[in-house]
């Protein structure tokens, strides 16, 4: 069964092009190391604040184990310590997919 990863994040404003260079480095690790990663969103949230952005970044994976694989495997990588020293406010959940039309 399909799972969605959402990490919902803030970022300063300055730091935009970085992260995003950091997440994608991310990314690729991620799917040299892993299987299971089908896609990624990433998505900047309306926010009233001009130095600080807010970020949904939506993962789908293939299944629970493959969630599991890279939620015990990622910590210990030097990109995951990239992307996420970039970020504050963090707040992760997940589900499985039960609907799509």
């Amino acid at each position: 069964m399909p799972i969605i990863r959402t990490i919902c994040f803030t970022t300063n404003r300055a730091d935009q092009q970085e992260m995003l260079a950091r997440r994608a480095a991310l990314i690729d690790a991620v799917r040299a190391r892993l299987p299971g990663l089908v896609e990624t969103t990433l998505s900047l949230l309306d926010d009233d604040r001009p130095e600080h952005d807010r970020w949904m970044d939506i993962w789908r994976w293939d299944s629970a184990d493959s969630v599991k694989a890279a939620t015990d495997a990622a910590p210990a990588w030097p990109e995951t310590a990239a992307a996420f020293s970039l970020t504050r406010d963090i707040v992760a959940s997940q589900g499985a997919v039960i609907d799509e039309r």
